[in-house]
């Protein structure tokens, strides 16, 4: 890696561990703590790649990239964030940012993106309109997460915002898809324009089509979980988007099931499916986001302080217990669950009994998405043996069925709770229920590849 980097950020830490990768890297770095101080670095011609802090003691970072880009054009800035929301992305992406990452980062991420950089020459500036203002509440969209699959979903969201191309929402229920639809229309060129949500009874009869268009009068359609449609409906639908004139609207739809599969059946038609599927965006479960869980409470606990419900915190054991369920009803159902814990608590501090007992008459495992509509995991387990043995054409399978299976079950479970506690042993034999040495067994004889991840602060 060859240049100059630029370093701002007002944590003492964060800029000696740069400042010392990039070194090691071969980088000339220039670290400060102040952002008046990096534009007049920029403004003197120092630096080929920026990377900066968006909350500075004396400046916010997003609103120093203008400056930047009208100063030094095609001066790649990658933007590294605490605030972990959807509106932080898209005003990065806005900004003309270069790249962006929440914090905590991980630091071989970082310097492969400051790389990427320096070698490449950045994009020109896309003319728009006017900038994005963000709408009054924007950031109480509990769109929020330091997850890397949270923060690939914003990223996606930001770079299809201003297309035209038409967006397929999917994920499990309660994941936040309709509010992944609003966001990409509040924030686009749109915003102005009508947001139209169609479930199947608009499409009803021959006039449905033409009044949903004359609703959105150029702005956005957002047909509701697409999938439950019937095959009449979906044919109106393929008619209508081939019909649409100048103005047209732009065009999103959400689904919680597996429309590939559908298609398969015969139960969605294929045209729908291209004419839908321009761009994909797949939200995901709470369950594969597990480090979120405690950001996403205190959202809701401070949402639920702001409406006149009585100050709450949890108790370490009980945010425990929170993590380690499976929420089948995802980020929803937390709420739902934290909203009646303000209520039911005696005290201020919600403690590990008082969750046992709310999320005791709950659900535990949730249907799996894309086995088909509803089915459990031992539902798509027993569809894949069934497959198996047909497979050997009446013929029994070789002998040792039982220990392949389990390994086949066991490889890819401990994997992904490997990669979920990030490489530390120790907590994912807790999570898993099993002893440290017994996982260690597992994971010599399955040849699981470990590796800890690093992660700043």
């Amino acid at each position: 890696m060859d240049g100059t980097v630029l370093v701002a950020d007002d944590d003492r830490t964060i800029r000696t561990v740069l400042t010392q990768a990039l070194t090691r890297a071969g980088c000339k770095v220039h670290a400060t703590s102040s952002l008046t101080t990096l534009m007049r670095w920029v403004e003197e011609g120092k630096g080929d790649l920026v990377i900066s802090d968006v909350v500075m003691p004396d400046g916010n970072g997003l609103d120093a990239l203008p400056k930047i880009s009208d100063e030094r054009p095609g001066l790649p800035v990658i933007v590294i964030s605490a605030q972990n929301t959807i509106m932080t992305a898209i005003q990065a992406a806005e900004a003309e940012a270069y790249d962006y990452l929440p914090k905590p980062f991980d630091l071989p991420d970082l310097m492969k993106r400051a790389a990427r950089a320096l070698e490449t020459k950045r994009r020109a500036p896309i003319a728009r309109p006017e900038p994005v203002i963000p709408s009054e509440g924007g950031d109480d969209l509990p769109l929020v997460g330091r997850t890397p699959q949270m923060q690939a979903l914003y990223r996606l969201v930001a770079r299809v915002m201003n297309t035209e191309l038409a967006v397929l929402i999917t994920g499990e229920s309660g994941t936040g898809k309709s509010l992944i639809a609003r966001a990409i229309h509040d924030f686009s060129d749109r915003r102005n324009l009508p947001f139209v949500t169609a479930v199947a009874s608009d499409m009803e009869g021959m006039e449905g089509p033409a009044t949903l268009i004359a609703k959105a009068r150029g702005g956005s359609i957002l047909f509701d979980e697409v999938s439950d449609l019937d095959l009449e409906t979906q044919a109106r639908i393929v008619r209508m988007l081939d019909n649409l004139g100048q103005s047209a609207p732009r065009v999103m739809a959400t689904s919680q099931t597996d429309l590939m599969n559908r298609m398969e059946n015969g139960a969605f038609r294929q045209d729908l499916f291209y004419r839908l599927s321009g761009v994909t965006v797949a939200v995901p479960s709470l369950r594969e986001r597990v480090d979120d869980i405690p950001l996403l409470a205190e959202h809701f606990l401070a949402r639920a302080e702001r409406d006149g419900m009585a100050p709450r915190r949890f108790a370490d054991e009980a945010m425990d217990l929170i993590r380690a369920y499976s929420w089948p009803g995802n980020v929803r159902q937390l709420e739902n669950t934290i909203r009646r814990l303000i209520v039911t608590s005696a005290e201020e501090v919600i403690t590990r009994t008082e969750v046992e007992a709310v999320l005791g008459s709950q659900p535990e495992i949730e249907p799996l998405v894309g086995g088909g509509e509803g089915e459990k995991l031992s539902a798509s387990v027993a569809k894949h043996l069934r497959r198996y043995f047909d497979l050997h054409g009446g013929v029994l399978p070789p002998p040792g069925l039982y220990a392949r299976i389990l390994r086949e079950v066991e490889l890819p479970l401990i994997e992904i709770a490997l990669d979920a506690t990030g490489g530390n042993q120790a907590k994912c034999a807790d999570l898993l229920g099993i002893n440290r040495n017994t996982l260690r067994k597992k994971i010599t004889d399955l040849d699981i590849r470990v590796t800890r991840r690093r992660k700043l602060m």
